[in-house]
């Protein structure tokens, strides 16, 4: 039997526009359900009743706004197995990236931005004239728009929707082509929690329709603020047209994130915490480690270890991780075959793999030895389960190459000296640094957002929530 299509939600209403589009599964590459295709005039209409929304919604008591948020992360944990079988099924995540990391991060982030409501206040500075007083306010801003990607929908979803909802603002998501159904759920749950009607709003479109769709919001003068996660190339057309209609933007880009393996790294701890980096979620995260630099003295023991871990690996697993499509597939598939035409070589994986005809969209974990810094697959952000590694021989070459990259998005460190590893943290142009993990950390106490192409402003925390809160001065004569 079909399955319905993945509706609209505009002023809290489900609608099932009268064009679709296929969401095509990478399990099997072919549609696993359709989703309403928005128009610019849907656009429009979602914007409004955002706008009609943010009175109302401005004004209520930041305790109800709390608990409205609390209850939406109550029901998302409720709906956990189905919610992350929708992820499975639209980007071919595997049940441990989907169920045990994604889903539950988005609804500790939800958890947590609804605790910090109540704790939103101004000040009040003592200003210079005699007889006169002042505050400082902080206040929500209007209509937010939203535009999130597909790699890890909830947690964005979440972070974009809730921080805005949390500060007093009301918000449009407009979701990946990708991972429609995700975001519908998202939306789903805020108004079984009792979200006022229009204060989310959840948009999905064709490709080939984004840029006039996503052009008409920006546009609108109800939008105050925009915040994209994607891209850097997408960013910047984004940012673009941000500037144009001088509107402020938040923006969380790509990375090309590097991995330091010290002289004095314990090696069990570095290979684990570089294969999680590299190929969690199939290495489709913006804090993927795409960089391995391993210190000379080390470099033969390591790779070594990290041979002997992939085959173990390898050994446990029936086929390879899922990319999210066939256009990204082939993409990774040039990086790889360029690097080894100028050089590279395989340290594990193979570009000869078969797979069944209906594996769907599959690809094995490489990681290559040999490559040199003008090499695509060295600057270029993969997002696949492939990795680039690089011989250092002292930390200031190893500091050189990770900053040798208009990304500057997470990183981390490996040593048994954390003198030394907060030293190295500090030299490196990154959003974060993580010192004996992974590149890949993201929790609701920190912030989260990037530095140089990997874009600006933050995610999480109270800087998070600021971002989306306008100050306001305001004197008086006593």
């Amino acid at each position: 039997m079909a399955r319905p299509a993945v509706p609209l939600i505009i002023n809290g209403k489900e609608e099932i526009s009268t064009a679709t589009f296929d969401v095509i599964s990478p399990y099997t590459n072919q549609p696993c359900w359709s989703a309403a295709a928005a128009t610019p005039q849907d656009a429009i209409r979602a914007v409004e009743a955002a706008d009609a929304a943010f009175a109302a919604w401005s004004q209520t008591k930041p305790a109800a706004r709390r608990d409205i948020l609390l209850k939406a992360a109550d029901i998302l944990e409720e709906r956990l197995e189905q919610n992350a079988e929708y992820m499975r099924t639209e980007m071919g995540a595997d049940h441990g990236a989907s169920q045990m990391f994604v889903v539950p991060l988005a609804i500790r982030m939800l958890r947590d931005v609804a605790g910090r409501i109540t704790s939103i206040c101004g000040s009040v500075p003592v200003v210079e004239a005699e007889g006169q007083s002042a505050m400082v306010f902080k206040e929500a801003m209007g209509v937010i728009l939203g535009i999130v990607p597909w790699n890890a929908p909830y947690v964005f979803g979440i972070r974009s929707a809730a921080c805005a909802l949390a500060a007093g603002n009301t918000t449009i998501l407009k979701t990946s082509e990708l991972t429609p159904r995700c975001y519908w759920a998202i939306g789903r749950a805020f108004a079984d929690a009792g979200l006022p009607a229009g204060c989310l709003n959840i948009l999905s479109c064709r490709p080939q329709d984004a840029p006039e769709v996503v052009n008409a919001m920006i546009e609108h003068p109800a939008v105050r603020k925009i915040n994209f996660t994607g891209s850097t190339a997408v960013g910047r057309k984004i940012a673009r047209a941000c500037g144009q209609s001088l509107k402020p933007c938040l923006m969380e880009l790509g990375g090309k994130n590097s991995s330091i393996v010290c002289a004095d790294a314990d090696l069990k701890t570095a290979v684990q915490g570089v294969l999680a980096g590299a190929f969690l979620n199939s290495g489709q995260i913006c804090m993927a480690t795409d960089r391995i630099l391993v210190h000379s003295s080390i470099a033969a023991a390591f790779i070594d270890a990290l041979k002997s871990a992939l085959a173990a690996g390898a050994e446990a697993s029936s086929l390879p991780p899922t990319l999210v499509n066939t256009a990204s597939k082939t993409r990774v598939e040039a990086l790889i075959s360029n690097a080894l035409a100028g050089g590279a070589h395989f340290i594990s994986g193979s570009a000869d793999i078969n797979l069944p005809a209906d594996s769907g969209v599959r690809m094995a974990p490489a990681v290559l030895g040999g490559v040199r810094e003008e090499m695509a697959l060295w600057q270029k952000e993969a997002f696949a389960s492939v990795a680039a590694c690089m011989i250092f021989d002292n930390e200031d070459e190893a500091i050189r190459l990770a900053n040798g990259s208009g990304y500057g998005l997470s990183a981390s460190v490996f040593t048994e000296d954390l003198r030394k590893g907060l030293a190295i943290a500090k030299r490196l142009q990154s959003g974060a640094v993580h010192i004996n993990s992974m590149t890949i950390h993201d929790e609701p106490v920190l912030p989260h957002g990037g530095v140089k192409n990997s874009g600006w402003g933050r995610f999480n925390a109270a800087e998070g929530l600021n971002e989306f809160l306008v100050t306001k001065s305001v004197t008086w004569m006593d």
